[in-house]
């Protein structure tokens, strides 16, 4: 237990040091030896694995945020954010999948809340990028798993890149989607270009397209937009008003509420 609780807690140092870099743009290893209390050895440790992923940029003495950081909050952490929001859409969407059926799943908080519950189902085919959720159906009966190759996107657990082969000649029934924003104007958006390809890719294949969006995404744009409303067949969501129920209804894309248990 030992063990664990040390990885949690470095986890959890590294996030903060992240939100120390975004906050002053720039910090020195002798102020976050003293904000943290750790070895300054640690610190560089912890520097390195965040630069590995991407999230900062080290230099003599500290590190800087990355230009892309402040648009990417790490998978980790969004776990935590919104969680009974996403289950409750977790819910609805298992309610749209019959035994036999042949899913695509994106990578994403909620999608991953959607794939732990599919041992409710028989004889799925589930296609996916995500690590995590192949990983989780690994041993889960009737269910076989297509993990999609490319390069591993590194702090997110997914895999990016062209897709082409045998992938590009696939169909599947439904494909469930995450995004980190979505309005009736712009779409569902995400902050990673390679990411907006990928989902884009994912969505060709699909019969029938269900975005998954907790009311925390609504009304935000992200960078890159990788489906309209005509390529939207199913909105699954813990809440929407009137005005935005009505636009999509218009635009023929089924609404679906699922608000998390009181």
């Amino acid at each position: 237990m030992k063990a664990q609780d040390e990885t949690v807690f470095g986890e959890e140092r590294r996030m903060t040091i992240l939100k120390l870099i975004l906050e002053r743009k720039k910090v020195q290893v002798a102020e976050l030896v003293e904000a943290l209390n750790v070895s300054a050895t640690t610190i560089r440790n912890d520097l390195r694995d965040l630069e590995a992923s991407n999230l900062i940029l080290r230099t003599h003495g500290g590190a800087i945020e990355r230009p892309q950081a402040r648009h990417e909050i790490e998978l980790r952490e969004r776990q935590a954010q919104q969680s009974e929001e996403k289950k409750a859409i977790a819910k609805a969407a298992l309610e749209q999948i019959r035994d036999g059926d042949t899913i695509l799943l994106d990578t994403g908080t909620t999608t991953r809340e959607l794939a732990y519950l599919l041992n409710q189902r028989e004889r799925l085919t589930v296609v996916t990028n995500d690590i995590v959720i192949a990983g989780s159906l690994e041993t889960v009966p009737g269910i076989e798993v297509f993990l999609i190759g490319g390069m591993l996107r590194k702090g997110f657990q997914c895999t990016l890149g062209q897709v082409g082969g045998g992938f590009a000649d696939l169909t599947v029934d439904k494909g469930f989607f995450g995004a980190n924003g979505f309005s009736v104007e712009a779409g569902a958006t995400t902050p990673d270009i390679g990411q907006a390809a990928a989902k884009r890719e994912m969505i060709r294949i699909a019969r029938k397209v269900f975005l998954l969006c907790d009311r925390e995404k609504i009304g935000r744009v992200s960078f890159s937009r990788f489906a309209t409303l005509d390529t939207i067949d199913t909105f699954i969501t813990d809440s929407t008003d009137e005005t935005l129920r009505q636009k999509l209804e218009e635009a023929e894309v089924e609404v679906i509420c699922a608000p998390p248990a009181l």
